[in-house]
């Protein structure tokens, strides 16, 4: 890590808080721009959670920090808080740039789905120290994907284990062991979001997310593997697109939404 900030003075890197301005550790998830040389990010910060901020003149040329802010980077920043929604950024010191995730088209769009889910996901400024951790590791895992992959980002084993922990880190992780109507551990069939887990044939109403033995076992290993180990697992296509039906079930019912990312 750098040892100093820029845009502020190393006096003010090391206190912590002075009056309204606050250090924490974040990561860009998103950022677009506003007015002629400002940007506004979305940052999900280890202190806070979900925050936005405003970095202002990052878009000229001498700024001494837009390129410490870009889409993935995980940074220790100052932020000052002012009377309305977004903080502002007054200095930034990189911790990991994460550039192989945004320099392989691939691991690019693997990348702006775990992005997109945290987004959805966690939206308030709530201290989750388990969620920034997670999100962390997952940008180090796809870092570490091979380069020059193809195929559709939303059956990535890496993103679809990172949504299922996600959601699991949410409340709403699938129960997929036993029947949740009957109990009963033979015959399941299917997945059904409103209930939050399987069910065997004779429970199963008309919106069950029928799943094959496959997509049941898979689902199960990407929830429990280590992110690092996921692209170990025996995958097959219909277990991955079966994971990623449970996937956008959850987020429907639970949160009412979709992710333009996970279009296939």
């Amino acid at each position: 890590m750098s040892p100093g900030f820029a845009g502020t003075s190393p006096a003010a890197a090391y206190t912590g808080e002075v009056g309204r301005v606050r250090k924490t550790e974040a990561v860009v998830l998103r950022s677009f721009r506003f007015s002629e040389a400002d940007r506004v990010l979305h940052l999900y910060t280890h202190e806070r959670g979900r925050i936005g901020a405003i970095a202002k003149g990052v878009r000229k040329t001498k700024s001494r920090f837009g390129g410490r802010l870009e889409p993935f980077s995980h940074v220790e920043i100052l932020l000052h808080e002012g009377s309305g929604e977004l903080h502002t950024v007054t200095g930034v010191s990189l911790v990991d740039a994460h550039r192989p995730t945004r320099e392989d088209s691939y691991r690019l769009s693997v990348g702006l789905v775990g992005a997109e889910a945290m987004l959805r996901l966690f939206v308030e400024e709530e201290r989750n120290e388990r969620a920034f951790e997670a999100l962390t590791r997952f940008l180090t895992v796809v870092d570490a994907t091979p380069a020059g992959l193809r195929g559709q980002a939303a059956l990535d084993p890496v993103a679809l284990a990172f949504q299922l922990k996600l959601l699991w880190l949410s409340g709403y992780v699938p129960h997929l062991e036993s029947c949740v109507e009957c109990g009963g551990v033979e015959g399941l069939v299917g997945y059904l979001a409103k209930a939050g887990g399987a069910v065997c044939s004779p429970c199963a109403p008309d919106e069950t997310v029928f799943l094959s033995p496959d997509g049941f076992r898979g689902v199960l290993g990407l929830i429990w593997s280590p992110l690092a180990d996921v692209r170990g697992l025996e995958l097959g296509e219909r277990a991955v697109r079966d994971a990623l039906a449970v996937i956008v079930s959850s987020y429907e019912f639970h949160g009412g939404f979709r992710l333009r990312t996970l279009a296939v």
